[in-house]
């Protein structure tokens, strides 16, 4: 388990550990996801999207 500390601004670094299994650095994007009241954390790079729900995607 990782602890992350909220900033004023509503913001937290996310550990090294963590962003290394997720496999993100500076400039990359999260996504974070509700399930069953419990919030998780991905890269966004693994979501899957429809043509059609993706913003400017046709292809």
């Amino acid at each position: 388990m990782e602890l992350a500390k909220l900033t004023t601004k509503g913001q937290i670094t996310i550990p090294i550990e963590i962003r290394k299994k997720l496999n993100v650095g500076a400039g990359d994007k999260v996504v974070f996801l509700e399930e069953n009241g419990r919030i998780f954390i991905d890269n966004s790079e693994n979501l899957k999207f429809a043509p059609d729900e993706h913003s400017g995607g046709t292809s």
